[in-house]
């Protein structure tokens, strides 16, 4: 079950076959404070078995166990507790084949040269999610043209500064020029943007009637997008595909706390 109370700590089990890692994920959790980590394992079957045991909020889960693959541990620790929330905290590469099912079946995917304290970030947002609210979502469906790259950054702009987040203006401008550029040439499609507001990033999301997949490619300057899908990998915190029968949406999430700048 989710703890909303902020006085009741957030009981995690740390699952990850590398000792130092778990020591790292503990030590991060304890200078954060209100955790507490229940259990930790490197053992697949184990995890399972601690999670139908000890009921956690969370879970921090590495995918490269040496008895069961991460999609066995989930599904089966999901069953065991079906209110725990599942943090995904591993090497693999997360634009790998079945990286779009982690997202949706996770509640956060972050890769282990990552900052550990965005990781602490979702398992906070996971344990305490914030209700949504009107105002922490903002969209807005384009045609089929050129001019459509620039009311996508307006809606960028706008939205950033009703939620005071100037700061993020450059980088969210790029972002979503090449996501709604990459629609616009590849998907060949109109297309909706939206944009949403989390409690430690900013998702921006371009979804298409497209089934391509956008790779990072060498800068070019003669195209709308400009720094390419390189840049948007390289400014977001995480990024992926999700996909539907009906297309895909291209997502990226920029933190919403960067050098010089707090999250409100």
């Amino acid at each position: 079950m989710s703890t909303d109370r902020p006085d009741t700590p957030i009981r995690v089990v740390l699952v990850d076959d590398a000792v130092d890692t778990r020591r790292v994920v503990r030590l991060a959790l304890r200078l954060r404070g209100g955790f507490e980590v229940l259990a930790e394992t490197g053992s697949g079957e184990e995890a399972v078995a601690l999670v139908r045991r000890l009921q956690p909020d969370v879970v921090v889960l590495d995918l490269g166990l040496p008895d069961l693959a991460g999609r066995a541990v989930l599904t089966q620790a999901r069953e065991a507790a079906p209110d725990v929330q599942v943090v995904v905290f591993s090497g693999a590469d997360p634009h790998a084949a079945d990286a779009a099912w982690y997202e949706q079946h996770t509640a956060g995917y972050v890769v282990k040269n990552e900052d550990v304290d965005y990781l602490v970030d979702l398992l906070v947002a996971a344990a305490r999610p914030t209700p949504a609210s009107p105002s922490a979502t903002a969209e807005v469906d384009l045609p089929q043209d050129l001019s459509s790259v620039r009311e996508a950054r307006s809606l960028v702009r706008s939205t950033l500064a009703t939620w005071d987040l100037e700061h993020l203006h450059d980088e969210a401008c790029l972002v979503v020029s090449e996501l709604a550029t990459n629609a616009l040439n590849h998907a060949q499609s109109s297309f909706c943007v939206r944009l949403r507001l989390n409690p430690t990033t900013v998702r921006i999301e371009v979804g298409d009637g497209g089934r391509g997949t956008p790779e990072p490619q060498p800068h070019s300057a003669t195209r709308e997008g400009g720094r390419g899908m390189l840049l948007v990998a390289a400014m977001s915190a995480s990024w992926g595909i999700d996909r539907s029968d009906d297309g895909k949406v291209v997502w990226a999430e920029l933190a919403r706390e960067t050098a010089g700048h707090l999250a409100p």
